[in-house]
């Protein structure tokens, strides 16, 4: 299966490390012209001299700043919305300042963002894809996850509003919810291996996974091959939440 996306253009926010990064390399590998976001100048940089991709700095915890970013990208083909934080706190020592901005990263960007590329797509008549980066803390309790998995679990269910009310105008929406992915962040939360190693021996294939498993799920659910599938949320996990 080839995997083609010639003469599309493809937006991607919280691009510039980890799995964000994956997926603009795979994009463009595939023919895409992307779009990448990120609040570091820096990644930025780099990830334009390594792919040729355009790129957009945006503090995307910020409401105009995300508008913003979608607006300056232009008309978008393919959204990912991928940028994601995980401030990692006990439920009963969880601060109000690390909800909110886990929900203006994970939660609410992704709906400012989505309905201003979506409502281009609609315009241009030629429908769309967008993928939600969710997480399996979307589907499974995970301690210290509060605000994370409630934010993720919020994201599920915005990609099943919008799939039901954008399928008409043939703009698909779905979700990937990967287990620990060992990107820097996957690494400073279960770097520790006293703490990795139960969650392990949660995941039927015995291991965590990496930005490339993540990638490869979007660019398909991106694809024409993909083309009947949407309101999903597909867990790339290795098999943790079958358990």
């Amino acid at each position: 299966m080839d995997i083609r996306f010639d003469g599309k253009r493809a937006l991607v926010t919280g691009a510039g490390k980890g799995i964000g990064r994956e997926i603009v390399k795979l994009l463009t590998e595939c023919g895409a012209a992307v779009v990448a976001v990120s609040r570091t100048q820096a990644d930025l940089d780099s990830l334009k001299a390594e792919t040729g991709c355009e790129v957009i700095l945006a503090d995307l915890t910020q409401t105009e700043e995300a508008r913003r970013a979608a607006t300056s990208a232009g008309a978008i083909d393919l959204l990912v919305n991928n940028a994601g934080i995980a401030v990692i706190q006990p439920f009963l020592e969880a601060s109000v300042e690390g909800w909110d901005e886990t929900m203006a990263v994970n939660l609410r960007s992704a709906f400012l963002i989505s309905q201003i590329v979506a409502l281009g797509m609609v315009e241009r008549g030629k429908g769309g894809a967008i993928v939600n980066v969710s997480s399996q803390a979307s589907m499974a309790a995970i301690h210290g996850h509060a605000a994370y998995g409630a934010s993720k679990a919020g994201l599920d269910h915005l990609t099943r509003v919008m799939a039901l009310e954008l399928g008409p105008h043939q703009i698909r929406c779905n979700a990937v919810n990967p287990t620990v992915i060992l990107t820097p962040m996957g690494e400073k939360v279960w770097g520790d291996p006293v703490k990795s190693a139960p969650m392990i021996a949660r995941i039927p294939l015995g291991r965590f996974g990496y930005p490339n498993h993540v990638a490869q799920a979007v660019a398909y659910l991106l694809s024409d091959q993909a083309d009947m599938i949407t309101g999903a949320t597909l867990p790339v996990d290795g098999g943790y939440l079958v358990g």
